[in-house]
């Protein structure tokens, strides 16, 4: 006779566990480098002052107002993108080494793996966003709209993170080459989160250009955020739908990133080993 598959509530118990389980897999090798640790910690920081005090005196903010406060939405947004480029390189290690199969072969539910991948993604993204607002008041920077929408902005960052963790599942499961992912796509993220209006408004970009920009998913989240957080830069005059709606955006996305590339990377992760 077949065996009957266990009922679908204790089948999401399982891969609830499984899935906690490989999350603190990952936070421990997380702990056991270091110099990721120390490298990612101090991103923020020098971010911070690299383009606050370097670049900041040469940029005027649209309608006046502090730079450093302009920066910090677009710096958070940059920062909320950094997902991908952890995940992707996580995700490959394990395809290369054979670590996927080690576990399609243990008594373990399959959905968990990607499930602990992005999880484990979402609480290390923890830490290095407080960084980051710790680095931000000690220039200048602060919301001004109340703790409420303070709360919605880091919200938002912290939904988008975890669908663009879904992306870096999918292309680190299909990359599958630790060095590949670290040499060539990881270089290709970085024009993507600068083509935006984190650092400098879009208005004075070629036409062509600056619809790009507006329509680009990091500015979203950062004219989110400013709106939030009552920061100046916010849109005016003829402006794209994503920015004169940016949290509307911001949720569109999420669910668009979710939708898309959790089944991508759950099939993605069902096919290895065949």
């Amino acid at each position: 006779m077949t065996a009957l598959a266990p009922p679908m509530g204790r089948r999401l118990r399982w891969t609830f566990i499984d899935g906690l389980t490989l999350v603190g897999r990952e936070l421990g090798r997380v702990r056991q480098e270091p110099g990721e640790i120390v490298g990612a910690l101090l991103f923020p920081a020098i971010v911070v002052v690299l383009f606050g005090y370097v670049l900041g005196s040469a940029i005027q903010v649209p309608g006046g107002g502090d730079y450093r406060e302009y920066l910090m939405p677009g710096l958070f947004s940059m920062v909320t993108f950094t997902a991908l480029q952890g995940v992707m390189a996580r995700t490959a290690a394990d395809a290369s080494r054979g670590v996927m199969e080690r576990f399609r072969s243990m008594p373990m539910a399959r959905l968990a793996v990607p499930f602990g991948q992005t999880g484990a993604d979402s609480l290390v993204g923890l830490p290095l966003l407080a960084i980051m607002v710790g680095t931000g008041l000690l220039v200048g920077w602060q919301p001004h709209h109340g703790l409420i929408p303070t709360a919605e902005a880091f919200g938002l960052m912290l939904l988008l993170r975890y669908a663009l963790s879904w992306v870096g599942v999918f292309v680190g499961l299909v990359v599958k080459s630790e060095q590949i992912v670290a040499q060539v796509v990881v270089p290709l993220f970085l024009p993507f989160t600068m083509l935006s209006n984190s650092f400098v408004p879009t208005d004075g970009m070629p036409g062509w250009l600056r619809f790009l920009a507006d329509w680009n998913p990091v500015s979203a989240l950062t004219a989110a955020s400013r709106e939030l957080f009552g920061n100046p830069g916010a849109p005016s005059g003829d402006v794209a739908w994503p920015l004169v709606h940016p949290v509307t955006t911001v949720l569109l996305w999420s669910a668009v990133l979710l939708a898309v590339f959790v089944p991508l990377s759950l099939r993605a992760y069902m096919r290895r080993g065949r």
